[in-house]
């Protein structure tokens, strides 16, 4: 069984939720976690991005192909 692994860090909430839906409609299985924290009202999200998608390593390159056209746009 594969494991997840950390593909790249998204800058800011609008990339995640545009990632997010991309991935879905290629029906690509991923997770994207914030780094919000409660606790630290989001402080981390100041110095280490606003969060990471993961996803199995097969889908790596495809991810990274549709996150730099995100970026290019």
């Amino acid at each position: 069984m594969s494991s997840l692994i950390k593909i790249l860090i998204l800058e800011n909430e609008v990339e995640a939720n545009l990632l997010d839906e991309i991935l879905k409609d290629k029906n690509i299985p991923h997770i994207i976690r914030s780094y919000h924290d409660l606790a630290y009202d989001g402080i981390f999200q100041t110095q280490k991005g606003w969060g990471h998608v993961e996803a199995l390593d097969k889908y790596k390159e495809e991810i990274l192909e549709i996150y730099n056209d995100i970026k290019q746009s």
